[in-house]
């Protein structure tokens, strides 16, 4: 009620504003930018609440009609020619070096702000112009694949936007069934890891007593989930998505319940992409699963490999034998997984693979490879078991070959964790999956093949 109130009150505001400015709104025809750049400054040159907030609006109008080279044109200009105001950044520089003290410090920080930056919060003032300004950051994005000189725009646009969407600006919400439908059909559209082919589906995975569903909003944008995860309440932890998502499954009694499982995070808006909250957001659903089950004992994850099989081919450090890469050739028939004797070569192979690429391999900068174990190491998670045929989906198949993992989250390790990966770049993990890449895991399955 209140979010609807201002919105509506914004509205009025940028309504008459356009009318004090004699302006109506822009034709559909297609727009040119150096127009838009010319409002954008007079937008940075006005002073009154009314006009700018309608001046803000048009902006952001206009520049919906723009093509995608008067795009590209709009954001190369931002970034060269609404940097910082050189005559007065010089100035607070010679005074700071005059005379070094806290007030001039502060000239000096707020001289070399880019204009940019405060074009880009009046913009945000318009009505609905937090939204649209993750949207246009969408737009950035994928222009600037081949255009480095954007880099200091997103830079900035970045800044922002991780500012208006910190930790203490979201809101916690559980989805179930009874959510509005506008939201429920996002979580559909929205879910990145495992498809929701439709209704049923959904509410086989929110409805149940075993199902959770929790999401991240923010005031701004009051129906648009940022970030979801979808849990699981089951006995043991779970080696594989298949049985979590049957059409036929016993629910699980939630007294018996002893383990959460992660099985799915999404992020939505890829305006928003390298701000994460994606940490905040377990370790909340933790705090509130164990307020409504204080039974439970384990917190895990059943993720999946994306950027597995694809090292595999093209590292040129991946620890194989011909006779390995022979066997390998072996995943493009149909069914491999089918066959029992193949599919147990294959096991040996792959597992102490698998251990290699999460404990060993690494990026040319250093970086682990895998986006996922990313997020999870540095969220001070442990790498808990290698799930062999965990996935077996046509996805799953060709990202890993159908390899899962379990990433566990203990509390009193958490931040020992990931202090641990944060500054040294380490991987914990269980004696399990150490002894896969000593080869152990491998010879005990040579044994089991005698």
């Amino acid at each position: 009620m209140a979010n609807a109130f201002f919105s509506d009150l914004l509205s009025t505001i940028s309504e008459r504003g356009r009318v004090l400015l004699g302006r109506a709104s822009p034709a559909d025809d297609k727009q040119d930018a150096s127009e838009l750049l010319e409002l954008c400054e007079a937008l940075l040159s006005g002073r009154g609440e009314a006009s700018g907030t309608a001046m803000a609006r048009e902006v952001l109008d206009r520049y919906h009609h723009l093509d995608a080279a008067g795009r590209l044109s709009f954001f190369q200009t931002l970034a060269r020619d609404f940097g910082p105001d050189h005559a007065r950044l010089a100035q607070a520089i010679e005074s700071w070096r005059a005379k070094a003290n806290g007030e001039d410090a502060s000239d000096l920080h707020f001289a070399s702000e880019p204009r940019r930056q405060e074009l880009i919060r009046r913009l945000n003032r318009a009505p609905g112009g937090t939204g649209e300004l993750v949207s246009i950051r969408s737009d950035l994005l994928s222009l600037m694949k081949g255009n480095k000189d954007l880099a200091a725009l997103d830079r900035d646009v970045v800044h922002l936007l991780s500012s208006w969407f910190n930790r203490g600006f979201l809101v916690l919400r559980r989805i179930d069934w009874s959510s509005p439908a506008n939201i429920l059909e996002k979580i559909i559209r929205y879910e990145a890891v495992h498809e929701i082919r439709d209704w049923d589906d959904l509410r086989r995975r929110i409805d149940p007593v075993d199902r959770r569903c929790y999401a991240f909003f923010h005031p701004a944008l009051a129906d648009e989930p940022l970030i979801f995860v979808e849990v699981a309440l089951t006995e043991a932890i779970p080696g594989a998505i298949a049985p979590l998502l049957a059409e036929e499954r016993e629910p699980v009694p939630v007294e018996r319940a002893r383990t959460a499982v992660f099985y799915s995070i999404s992020n939505t808006q890829r305006g928003l992409g390298g701000i994460s909250f994606g940490s905040f957001l377990i370790k909340q659903v933790v705090e509130e699963l164990r307020r409504e089950l204080p039974k439970l004992d384990n917190f895990v994850t059943l993720s999946p490999v994306p950027g597995f099989m694809q090292w595999v081919k093209q590292a040129d450090d991946v620890p194989l034998t011909d006779e390995d890469r022979q066997l390998l050739e072996s995943l493009g028939k149909p069914d491999w997984f089918e066959n029992a004797e193949l599919a147990t070569q294959l096991r040996a192979v792959l597992e102490p693979l698998a251990a290699y690429y999460f404990l060993k391999a690494r990026t040319p900068k250093g970086r682990q490879i895998d986006s996922v174990a990313r997020f999870h190491l540095g969220n001070g998670a442990r790498l808990e078991r290698i799930n062999w045929l965990g996935d077996l989906s046509p996805k799953g198949l060709r990202e890993s070959a159908g390899v899962m993992v379990n990433y566990l989250y203990r509390l009193d390790d958490i931040e020992k964790n990931h202090e641990a990966y944060a500054n040294n770049g380490e991987v914990i993990a269980s004696s399990a999956v150490k002894k896969l890449l000593k080869g152990e895991g491998r010879r005990l399955l040579d044994m089991r093949l005698s």
